[in-house]
């Protein structure tokens, strides 16, 4: 769907990037080497993502640092869009909704970070039937076309291994 609106290939993985979590920084070089792609395809994109406010830069020394443009008039109907592209729409509504006694979840890794990889990483915190949730992780990955991976932990082993999980670059999906 999101390649029939935008055509270029470049300028789906920088939105994907930038607006599935908002606090996702990056520069040129960067961007290059995480797409596999020419930095002057890269710069092309980011000037025109930048030129409509899509996207702001801030000088750091010699770098220049791209994120989102949270202030944008359409930065929470792109998100919305980039996020039903992805399936995170779907995933909550057939999937974490439905689990039961769920105090939070998180998505962390490739996804947390802009990265459409093709596998979802779920942290869910509460209690919760591992048997429902088999069921609903097959239904859901058929739906969104991805692979969901997830981990059940209580409230006490969420606090322990917050660091670990890298919480701190997680998306908050639930809770």
């Amino acid at each position: 769907m999101l390649e029939s609106l935008v055509t270029s290939k470049t300028r789906i993985k920088l939105l994907l990037k930038f607006f599935i979590n908002p606090s996702s920084r990056a520069y040129l070089r960067g961007l290059a080497k995480e797409f596999n792609e020419s930095t002057n395809s890269i710069r092309v994109e980011l000037n025109r993502l930048t030129k409509s406010d899509l996207l702001v830069s801030n000088n750091k020394g010699r770098t220049v640092l791209y994120k989102a443009n949270t202030k944008h008039t359409f930065f929470k109907d792109i998100q919305n869009v980039v996020l039903k592209y992805v399936g995170i729409d779907d995933l909550v509504e057939n999937m974490v909704s439905k689990l039961g006694d769920v105090k939070s979840a998180y998505i962390i890794g490739d996804y947390a970070n802009g990265i459409d990889s093709g596998i979802i990483d779920l942290v869910l915190i509460g209690e919760i039937k591992q048997d429902i949730l088999n069921k609903l992780t097959s239904k859901t990955e058929a739906l969104i076309n991805r692979k969901i991976r997830s981990v059940v932990l209580t409230k006490k082993e969420f606090k322990r291994l917050n660091k670990t999980l890298d919480i701190d670059n997680s998306l908050l999906i639930w809770g």
